[in-house]
């Protein structure tokens, strides 16, 4: 019996240390309470709120139609806040602005291209004067006339 309780004693002495605790004999039966604070409050700084300068501003200068071998064409003029904006309804609020101009433009094909020209062609081409639209493209969807680099059905002559 003895050894077992040595055993026992040793395997608890071990585990003990193990743990991290001490195997120092009691002084004392009575655990003195501990407390620990744990702070849940975050000082943060509220963001700061970035105003688009070019908010209320038109985004589309005019439109106009012109033709070339391919067939009609209508030229779409963005004024600096058009070509600028970062505002996340500029894209819509542009396209409204060229219906508003001219209501033959709204057909789901020269939708596309106009968003192709907002998303991408602001981007690459951020001086190009005017954005060409061609109701006789395809209508293809917005992934192939991205992919088509705007120009669904091949590129302008």
């Amino acid at each position: 019996m003895e050894y077992r309780w040595a055993a026992t004693g040793l395997a608890a002495t071990v585990m003990l240390a193990v743990a991290g605790c001490s195997t120092s004999p009691v002084v004392n039966d009575i655990a003195e309470p501990t407390t620990t604070t744990v702070s849940t409050s975050h000082t943060t700084t509220p963001p700061t709120p970035t105003i688009d300068p070019y908010l209320g501003l038109p985004l589309i200068d005019h439109v106009t139609w012109t033709s070339n071998v391919d067939g009609d064409r209508l030229l779409v003029f963005p004024t600096v806040a058009g070509r600028k904006t970062a505002a996340p309804d500029g894209e819509a609020r542009a396209w409204q602005e060229v219906v508003a101009l001219d209501g033959s433009a709204d057909s789901p094909g020269m939708r596309d291209q106009f968003r192709c020209h907002w998303v991408w062609a602001r981007l690459v081409a951020p001086d190009k004067p005017s954005w060409n639209l061609e109701p006789w493209r395809p209508d293809v969807g917005y992934d192939a006339v991205v992919a088509a680099n705007c120009n669904p059905g091949g590129p302008e002559r």
